[in-house]
């Protein structure tokens, strides 16, 4: 059974700094692709960073020198260190995997992040 955890989220002025977990079981972490999405209120779910299967790292332009995914494989633990947080960032974050070898996709239950002006 697939599982992913979110956590670290919460409420944090502007400026201020957020760290989020991802913490993956029932697949094989190192190399399924792995990134994190968020939902604001209204709008669609979008990409925020994602590693793909060969490693490479891709980052929304709206987060770019301010976020930064990385990941312990020993662990199977996914982290998105977010910085010089926005009001605009606030929003649902989640943890997605996938395409797994089986072509399957998996998502965490989210994680709220709130950023006060």
């Amino acid at each position: 059974q697939v599982q992913l955890v979110e956590s670290g989220g919460g409420l944090v002025q502007a400026g201020g700094s957020l760290r989020l977990s991802c913490a993956a079981s029932g697949i094989v972490f190192s190399i399924t692709p792995m990134g994190w999405y968020r939902q604001a209120p209204g709008k669609q779910r979008e990409l925020v960073a994602a590693f793909t299967r060969g490693g490479i790292t891709n980052y929304a332009d709206s987060v770019k020198g301010r976020f930064t995914i990385s990941k312990d494989n020993a662990k199977n633990t996914m982290f998105l260190q977010m910085n010089s947080l926005k009001p605009e960032d606030t929003a649902v974050y989640y943890c997605h995997a996938g395409p797994t070898v089986l072509q399957r996709d998996y998502w965490g239950q989210g994680t709220q992040v709130t950023v006060s002006s």
